[in-house]
Formats: structure tokens, C-alpha cells, sequence
């Protein structure tokens, strides 16, 4: 028997996806929902996918419901630059642009749920609290850009793995409760694109590493996989 679209009111696509509380999508009630997911589409794309191209027409936008997105920006010569990273349930698009002027990437395997531009733009104009929800995450946005800025201008190499580190075991979960004092993750970028975002060396990186293996507040498996022994001793190096 086909299943409904909809139970009490919210679509049975919605009932449990992060971004339907937390994200823009919660700023709407179930009739919007129901609206909104009859032009959505839940995806996933596979490690190093190209999700928005650089300089390209935009035509949807998206919803992260788990991984991570590695923002990308490209100067004239071809030169890149690591610009950010994106985790559920974050907003993958810029509203009202007809072009992009980042690439986003899939940095992890990740799952999205992609919505057309116009219905989305359209939703936006009828439905103002959606619109404050995307002006606060722009917010958000430009609040961590800024502290980033500290990071790569002020701070010093161990403090800068710490503080990437944590951003990552802070993020990669949103379902994760907040309180606790260990976490595990795979890195979602390659020791090159780590140095790349915070402005070191491959080899600064890796030693930086192992430093902090050798005095046990992470351990590290198959190269990848990272396990904070304690989060509060991980956010007392990275000099906040």
C-alpha cells in the first residue's frame, strides 16, 4: 500500500530530518511542508562530488542532513582556497543570486535534500519567518568567518589543529548531546586540504597530530578516524 505523504499534518519525508527543526525548514508549518516537499528530492553524493560549480548558474538549493560540505573558492589563475565547511543542517545556496561565486563539494559522503530555486524564493516572499531563519544563519556564517580569521591571523599551529578539530567534533553531529565531554569522526578532509584551510604545511599538520595522540586528548585510527578522549581539554589549546 502506497504510504501517505503526510502524517498529522507533516510529510512523512520531513517527521525526521534534522533540518525540518532546526534548519530553514523549520520556520514553516505542515501545510508549507507538504508543499515545499512535493518539490523536494532527498539525494546523496558520494565523497568529492561538485554540488554548486564556481561561476555557474544557480538552479536549486539545498538542505545538508548529514556529512560535510567543503566550500571552495577559485581566483582568475586557478588558485583555490578552502573558504569553509558546511554540516546538518546547513543551507547550501545563496538566495536571490543568480550565480555562485563558491564551488561547494562534497567533502564526505552526504545526504541533501534539494529544493528548486523558484519554489524556494517563492516560499521565502510568502513566508517571512523562512527568510529569518536563512538572515540568521547568514549571520552565523559571518560570526564564524570572523572568528576564523582570528584563528588563521593570531593563532599558532597547535592551537590551529585544536580549533579545527573542535569545530569538526562540534558540528559533524547535530543529534549529539551537547554536554558530553568525548566524540568520534572521520576527518572529512585530507591532511592536505587541513593544511590548505588553516594556512600550515602537510607536515605542521601531521606533527601537530601526533602531538596531541602522544599526550592522549585524541586518538587516531586507520589514519581517519578521530577520537576525542576529552573535548574540554581539546578547547583548552585551542587559546580561546
Amino acid at each position: 500500500m502506497r504510504k501517505d505523504i503526510h502524517t498529522s499534518g507533516v510529510p512523512v519525508l520531513c517527521e525526521s530530518c534534522e533540518a525540518r527543526h532546526r534548519g530553514i525548514c523549520g520556520a514553516l508549518d505542515p501545510e508549507q511542508l507538504v508543499v515545499l516537499a512535493k518539490n523536494s528530492r532527498r539525494h546523496k553524493a558520494e565523497e568529492g562530488t561538485e554540488l554548486v560549480g564556481n561561476a555557474t548558474a544557480i538552479e536549486s538549493y539545498s538542505n545538508v542532513l548529514s556529512g560535510v560540505v567543503k566550500l571552495t573558492k577559485t581566483l582568475s589563475d586557478g588558485r583555490q582556497q578552502i573558504v569553509g565547511l558546511q554540516f546538518a543542517p546547513d543551507f547550501v545556496g545563496r538566495p536571490f543570486k543568480t550565480e555562485s561565486e563558491i564551488e561547494a563539494v562534497a567533502a564526505t559522503d552526504v545526504s541533501l535534500c534539494s529544493f528548486p530555486k523558484a519554489a524556494v524564493e517563492r516560499m521565502m516572499r510568502e513566508q517571512p519567518d523562512m527568510q529569518q531563519r536563512l538572515f540568521r544563519q547568514t549571520l552565523k556564517e559571518l560570526d564564524e568567518a570572523r572568528d576564523w580569521m582570528v584563528t588563521l591571523g593570531r593563532k599558532t599551529a597547535p592551537e590551529k589543529i585544536a580549533s579545527f578539530l573542535l569545530l569538526i567534533a562540534r558540528n559533524i553531529d547535530p543529534s549529539a548531546d551537547p554536554n558530553r565531554d568525548t566524540a568520534a569522526f572521520d576527518l572529512p578532509l585530507t591532511r592536505a586540504d587541513i593544511a590548505d584551510f588553516l594556512g600550515l604545511t602537510i607536515e605542521t599538520v601531521s606533527r601537530q597530530l601526533t602531538k596531541l595522540r602522544a599526550e592522549g586528548i585524541i586518538r587516531i585510527e586507520n589514519n581517519r578516524h578521530v577520537t576525542v578522549e576529552s573535548l574540554a581539554k581539546l578547547e583548552a589549546r585551542t587559546g580561546e
